[in-house]
């Protein structure tokens, strides 16, 4: 049976996500960054939390884990680098292990970048990706640990993943990374027609997540470093994609 996926809105822009297993009823979180709205979505689906799978350490995806924890015993599970600064955690996992919930599969990917620690969750057999803060809907996240060579060796990594995964990220940045993305991509028109979407699904209150990786190789100005226009638009051309990529993140950065 496919796994039963739930986004919901956290915080200011914080996006939450519940996964389960039909036919177990066993149910993860992805990170935990408010305990009422989780505790909200949970109500609103009638599923029990039995799991809480922890992106990386930074506040605004861990804080609602101690009371979640208390109140449904979900086992949690995170990176191991970051053990320390993640409350109540069961499990430390790193790069090639697995997670189950139920009898969905998940293999732990590292994403260092946005942190050091950062992993990703990857459910093959339902074409699912959980990115946290490290690739995001037309964007990917801060440096605020890593280098641009640990982000661009990353964004490589879950590029390399199969055009029709969903990804799942951590905010609802989407229309801001889109204004940046048109400054740097202006003569794209897939990105022009996506921004155009983008826009009024906001307009209307939607959400954005999830999108899909094709989508994001097409659109995305962190994930084309490699392509002419881009290194062009930095005023690289010729250099390699880890430069191209540290300047557009650097050019996001103050725009």
């Amino acid at each position: 049976m496919p796994a039963d996926i739930h986004v919901f809105p956290c915080r200011s822009d914080n996006i939450g996500v519940l996964v389960r297993d039909a036919a177990s009823g066993a149910c993860a979180a992805i990170d935990a960054p408010e305990e009422a709205a989780v505790r909200r979505a949970l109500a609103e689906t009638g599923w029990r939390l039995t799991h809480i799978l922890v992106t990386h350490k930074h506040p605004d995806h861990v804080e609602g884990i101690p009371g979640l924890k208390r109140e449904t015993g979900a086992t949690v599970i995170g990176p191991a680098a970051e053990a320390a600064a993640i409350p109540d955690i069961d499990r430390r996992v790193a790069e090639g292990d697995v997670v189950e919930v139920g009898a969905l599969r998940g293999e732990v990917i590292a994403t260092p970048g946005h942190t050091l620690g950062h992993i990703a969750y990857w459910f093959a057999r339902e074409r699912a990706l959980f990115a946290g803060d490290t690739l995001f809907a037309l964007g990917c996240g801060r440096l605020f640990e890593g280098t641009p060579a640990d982000m661009w060796a990353t964004l490589e990594k879950l590029a390399a993943l199969p055009d029709d995964t969903r990804l799942y990220c951590g905010h609802e940045y989407t229309l801001a990374n889109a204004h940046f993305a048109l400054a740097a991509d202006p003569d794209n028109a897939a990105l022009a027609k996506r921004a155009a979407d983008i826009e009024a699904r906001r307009a209307r209150g939607e959400l954005t997540v999830p999108s899909l990786l094709g989508e994001e190789k097409a659109t995305n100005p962190f994930l084309r470093a490699r392509e002419q226009a881009l290194a062009a638009a930095v005023n690289l051309a010729g250099r390699p994609a880890a430069e191209v990529f540290a300047a557009l993140r650097a050019w996001k950065d103050r725009f």
